[in-house]
């Protein structure tokens, strides 16, 4: 064997070793999410690299931007409300009647992510295209710049700013008619600020259907069944969801080092775990071979330094029942090869036992973030089609 062939054989033997990652036997088209899993991971590893050699890691991610380019059938608009950048898509067709609207948080752990992102951006108009309604499509700003909680704020003024009446008029959307939705991080904070709009007395216009897709509910048990099956899961593995979970509220070392340890909560907070028990919230099915063990109880210092991973805007499951029987419509997608699948699913009981309609769709053969694949894989295009199909019905 030549140098060469040698050289081409153990170059495609690493490639090879890079692009292989274990996945669950029921998942389609293994090999391309391999390949799109591979492709994250390595360029997570080159903006770390730059980040070493002193250039900024978000040259990468522009990369994944897209400008407001409007096409034959949707007008795209990148503007700002109240101070905060969002992009707005509006079908060009006329109507005779007001349009629907859908606000929408992009996800990304609340460190990454931008509403310009190329999947974002496809979603937005095809939510525009197919639904007729009005898309705004918001930013926020990111950790580790800014910790919690600036980004629910910025949400949430941009929302607050968007519901206003003659606002509303400007883009001719019907005041009955409009969804929050986001997915994961941006799942969280549609979460928190529908439950926050309730007692606000400023905002008059409430949202019609919240959608959830795939959304990260609660910063108090990181040993939840789902995070024990998935902890090495491609796409979001339990580490990830532990280091965004704590640079949401700090860069302190030592809060992601006690949630690694599931030992964050201080006893005096214990109260709070019934809100979480998945031992009482998860479908049978969830629960089994697997053991609710009692929490081991963290250091009050944390709390007192970081106190955001106990409040409900970040951590919406911890409403009680009272804030919960005020909440509308409810749409929650979540996908059995996923940390957060349990997350959704408590979310689901507890809505369901306040006495709330909530519509939950479970992916059965997929991991995190299926929506953001509709364009690459045929589970991604299956479950935006049905996405489309249900607001479509519903708002």
């Amino acid at each position: 064997m030549g140098k060469k062939s040698l050289y081409l054989l153990i170059s495609c033997a690493l490639l090879s070793y890079f692009v292989y990652t274990p996945l669950p036997e029921n998942i389609e088209q293994p090999w391309k999410m391999m390949t799109i899993w591979a492709l994250v991971r390595a360029q997570a590893q080159l903006s770390g690299i730059l980040k070493i050699l002193g250039f900024s890691p978000l040259v990468i991610t522009h990369l994944f931007k897209v400008p407001p380019t409007s096409d034959a059938n949707v007008t795209v608009t990148d503007t700002l409300f109240d101070k905060v950048p969002v992009r707005v898509f509006e079908p060009k067709q006329k109507s005779s009647t007001m349009r629907r609207a859908v606000f929408y948080i992009h996800g990304g752990g609340w460190t990454m992510g931008d509403a310009t992102w190329i999947p974002y951006d496809n979603l937005g108009r095809q939510m525009a295209d197919k639904l007729g309604a009005v898309v705004v499509s918001t930013n926020y700003r990111l950790s580790p710049q800014y910790h919690f909680p600036t980004q629910f704020e910025d949400v949430y003024d941009a929302l607050r700013w968007f519901l206003r009446k003659e606002v509303l008029a400007e883009f001719g959307v019907d005041p009955a008619r409009i969804c929050i939705a986001g997915d994961s991080a941006g799942g969280n904070l549609a979460a928190a600020a529908t439950q926050k709009i309730l007692d606000d007395p400023e905002v008059k216009i409430k949202v019609k259907i919240q959608s959830l897709l795939y959304p990260a509910l609660q910063a108090l048990d990181m040993d939840l069944p789902s995070y024990r099956e998935n902890a090495h899961m491609a796409i979001l593995p339990k580490y990830e969801m532990v280091v965004f979970w704590s640079m949401y509220f700090t860069s302190d070392k030592a809060l992601e080092e006690a949630m690694l340890a599931n030992q964050h909560t201080p006893v005096e907070s214990s109260h709070l775990f019934q809100f979480v028990n998945w031992s009482t919230l998860l479908p049978e099915r969830f629960q089994k071979g697997h053991l609710y063990t009692n929490p081991i109880h963290g250091h009050s210092d944390l709390t007192k330094k970081y106190p955001g991973f106990l409040d409900v805007r970040a951590s919406p499951l911890l409403a009680d029942d009272s804030k919960l029987q005020a909440l509308p419509l409810t749409h929650i997608l979540t996908c059995q090869y996923d940390v957060l699948r349990d997350d959704g699913l408590m979310y689901v009981s507890r809505l369901r036992a306040a006495g709330v309609q909530v519509v939950h769709e479970h992916v059965e053969d997929w991991l995190h973030g299926v929506l953001s694949f509709n364009r690459f894989l045929r589970a991604g295009d299956r479950e935006v089609n049905k996405y489309l199909k249900w607001l479509g019905e519903n708002l």
